[in-house]
């Protein structure tokens, strides 16, 4: 099935605002103009514009049309020393965390290989959001070897920070071993955790931890809100 047409509508018109297309007048162009531009009807526009306002990417003024809201980028950097709440910095006043869920779960394949352990390796899996004065900004599950870290989700809920759990374990430092990132369009899941509409972007950075003598330590899936962050690459 394909993409609805007002979602991909909304994707041009996301894609404009990141752009800078719209930065002469801060509006979206009437209705009528976005119609004739791509081709479609007011109504399709309507419900394109109305999926924005819910990113709280726009806002209907009455008697002038729609509002680009400014709100900026929050830049994350990942570097060797990738760290949530000091890549932040002061760009944000109120950074908060939430243990969403967690478990002890078997290693599969790609997270076995990822970690250097065997298949079915008890690791912690936790699964967590985090966000920037109340925005939702990123979600992740990330996996731990459950016998070095027997009490990650207990100390992550207390101290609300992977690098104060890993103390908590008598790891002091840790270092960025790889990361990937891809972008692509956000799952159902993603949409609520991080209170996007329908197709919204996200982008999703795997990535691997470990410990200063290459000891595997945390293998993480993270999706960042597109609209809301941009990941910017330190060497």
């Amino acid at each position: 099935m394909g993409v609805a047409l007002w979602r991909q509508i909304a994707d041009r018109i996301r894609l404009g605002i990141s752009n800078g297309d719209y930065d002469a007048t801060g509006m979206v162009p009437p209705e009528t103009a976005l119609a004739a531009e791509f081709g479609v009807n007011r109504h399709t526009v309507r419900s394109a514009l109305a999926a924005l306002a819910e990113e709280g990417l726009v806002r209907a003024v009455q008697g002038r049309g729609t509002l680009i809201e400014r709100k900026e980028r929050v830049s994350y950097p990942i570097s060797r020393r990738t760290r949530f709440s000091a890549g932040l910095g002061r760009q944000v006043k109120e950074i908060g965390t939430e243990l969403l869920g967690h478990g002890q779960v078997p290693a599969s394949g790609e997270i076995a290989a990822a970690l250097d352990v065997s298949p079915g390796t008890p690791l912690i899996e936790l699964r967590t959001v985090s966000s920037g004065d109340g925005r939702p900004l990123s979600t992740a599950i990330s996996y731990y070897p459950a016998d070095r870290f027997p009490r990650m989700a207990e100390q992550y809920a207390r101290l609300g920070s992977v690098t104060k759990a890993f103390a908590a374990h008598g790891l002091d430092d840790y270092v960025r071993v790889s990361t990937e990132i891809v972008a692509r369009h956000a799952e159902a899941e993603e949409l609520a955790l991080l209170k996007l509409s329908p197709g919204a972007i996200v982008m999703e950075a795997q990535s691997l931890n470990a410990d200063l003598d290459g000891r595997p330590v945390e293998y993480s899936r993270t999706r960042f809100a597109a609209d809301r962050m941009k990941l910017r690459i330190e060497t």
